[in-house]
């Protein structure tokens, strides 16, 4: 299974909450991810481009592979942070 996805990547839960309740309210994605994400997917908009599973680490995947397409959802807490993903698709 391969999916695409794009997430915003903070070091605080609270900076992902704050940035998560303004996405609830309308923001742009890609604009708060090319503004606040510590990826380098941040010049993209947050776009990771298409894996498979395997990939990227359990928690990230357990939201991509499972929760529903292009809903916002985190925050989900990595060793690398704290991510708020949308997956764009499945296949």
């Amino acid at each position: 299974m391969k999916a695409s996805a794009c997430h915003i990547l903070v070091k605080t839960k609270e900076e992902a909450d704050r940035i998560k309740s303004q996405l609830d309210k309308g923001a742009n994605f890609q604009t708060l991810a090319k503004k606040h994400s510590l990826c380098p997917s941040a010049k993209k908009g947050g776009d990771l481009g298409e894996f498979r599973r395997g990939d990227m680490v359990p928690a990230f995947e357990n939201v991509v592979f499972k929760k529903e397409i292009l809903t916002v959802h985190g925050p989900v807490k990595t060793q690398f942070g704290f991510h708020l993903i949308k997956t764009l698709y499945r296949a």
